[in-house]
């Protein structure tokens, strides 16, 4: 997927929200929900996994 520096509005918020939650859970989340909430579900790989913007 090449990436053109000029994007559409919506094309570069919905990057912007991918590269937000691309983050482990928090320890303290993990403690806090007696391991309930282990892992999030939306990790992503540039390279395994691509996004459909």
């Amino acid at each position: 997927m090449a990436l053109s520096r000029n994007k559409p509005l919506g094309k570069k918020l919905r990057l912007a929200k991918a590269i937000k939650r691309n983050y482990s859970v928090p320890a303290w989340v993990i403690i806090k929900t007696n391991g309930k909430f282990r892992f999030n579900p939306f990790r992503r790989n540039w390279r395994r996994n691509k996004l459909k913007v």
